[in-house]
C-alpha cells in the first residue's frame, strides 16, 4: 500500500558514539523522503563527531562501535554536523517524521545535535522537532505484533533483512515495513500521517528524555525527582531555583530548552500580574472605591469615631 501523504514524509536512522543522548554524537545519519507523488529521495550522511568543549574529535564506544563497525579512523575527513546542519534542516522543515524507535533514541539524538549547534555555534538552525507529526513505526509493531526491526521485516515483509545496523538499509527497511503494515491492518490503521503519529505515540512527553511530560489535563508535569508529579508552573512559582539547577545540571539540552521555555512563560504571566496589580482603577472601580470610602466614613461619622 503506498502512503497517503498531504506532506512530505522523512524516515531517519541514526548510527551514533553510543548511547548516551546528553553526550554521545551522531556518525551516520539516513534520510528516507517520501513525496506525496510517491517520489522517493534519499541521502545519507557519515558525520564526523565533534566535542565542542573541547574541540576536538569525539571517540566512539567500543560497545557501539561493536553494533555498527564505524571505527574512528573510518570518520577522518567526514563533516561534523554542523558543517551539514543547513542542508539537514532543508531535509527536514517541510516533512512529517518516522522512524524505527525513535521517539525514544533517533529523534532526540538530533535534536540535541541541533541544540549543540545552536549553543555552541553562530548558527542558529530555524527548526524545533517538538512542531513535527513523529511516526514511530516500531510503537505501531510493538501494539500489533511486539519484535524489532529485524523480526518486523521478516514478519510484514516475508524477507530477511540484510546489512541490518548500516543506517540506510534500516530507514528503507522501516519504509517498508509501515506500507506493509497498513497493508495486515486496514480495519485498524489508517493512511495518514496524522492518525499514525497519534496511533504510535505511546508517551505524552514534552522533552524527548522525559522529564516533562503532559497529565490528564494538558499541564506539564515532572516526571522524576523531588517534584514528580507536580506540574512545572507549581515548582517554579514555589522554588524557582529548581529550574535553574536544571540548567546547570547533567541534563540533555532539548530538556533544558524546554523547561527555559517554561521559564520564559512563567516570568511573563508573573510581569503580566505585577502589572495588572499596579493598573490604576478604571472607572466603575473608582466608583466602587468612592462608595465604600462614603459609607465609611459616613457610619464612622455617626459613630463619634472615624475608625
Amino acid at each position: 500500500m503506498n502512503l497517503n501523504l498531504q506532506r512530505p514524509l522523512l524516515f531517519f536512522d541514526i548510527e551514533s558514539t553510543g548511547l548516551n543522548i546528553a553526550s554521545d554524537c551522531i556518525i551516520e545519519l539516513s534520510f528516507v523522503k517520501i513525496m506525496p507523488d510517491g517520489e522517493e529521495r534519499v541521502k545519507t550522511w557519515r558525520v564526523r563527531p565533534w566535542d565542542y568543549v573541547n574541540n576536538c574529535q569525539k571517540a566512539i564506544n567500543p560497545s557501539a562501535m561493536a553494533v555498527h563497525g564505524i571505527r574512528d579512523e573510518d570518520l577522518t575527513g567526514y563533516p561534523r554536523f554542523y558543517d551539514i546542519i543547513d542542508t539537514v534542516v532543508r531535509w527536514i522543515e517541510d516533512s512529517d517524521l518516522s522512524g524505527f524507535n525513535s521517539t525514544k533514541f533517533d529523534l532526540p539524538m538530533l535534536a540535541e545535535e541541533i541544540e549543540r549547534v545552536r549553543k555552541y555555534t553562530d548558527r542558529k538552525p530555524s527548526i524545533n522537532l517538538h512542531d513535527k507529526r513523529m511516526v514511530d513505526v516500531q510503537n505501531i509493531y510493538h501494539v500489533m505484533e511486539p519484535r524489532n526491526l529485524k523480526a518486523a521485516y521478516r514478519f510484514y515483509c516475508g524477507a530477511e533483512l540484510e546489512n541490518a545496523h548500516a543506517a540506510e538499509a534500516d530507514t528503507l527497511a522501516t519504509y517498508e515495513v509501515l506500507k506493509a503494515q497498513l497493508d495486515r491492518y486496514p480495519e485498524t490503521l489508517k493512511n495518514d500521517v496524522e492518525f499514525l503519529a497519534n496511533f504510535s505515540e505511546r508517551q505524552r512527553s514534552v522533552d524527548y528524555a522525559g522529564r516533562l511530560a503532559l497529565n490528564d489535563k494538558k499541564e506539564v508535569i515532572i516526571t522524576f525527582g523531588k517534584h514528580k508529579g507536580k506540574t512545572a508552573r507549581e515548582v517554579y512559582f514555589s522554588e524557582p531555583s529548581y529550574f535553574a539547577w536544571i540548567e546547570n545540571g547533567e541534563f540533555t539540552l532539548d530538556t533544558k530548552r524546554q523547561f527555559a521555555l517554561l521559564k520564559m512563560q512563567f516570568e511573563k504571566e508573573k510581569r503580566k500580574a505585577a502589572a495588572e496589580s499596579n493598573e490604576p482603577l478604571n472607572e466603575a472601580q473608582l466608583r466602587g472605591a468612592t462608595n465604600r470610602l462614603a459609607n465609611h466614613f459616613g457610619s464612622s461619622e455617626k459613630s463619634g469615631s472615624l475608625f
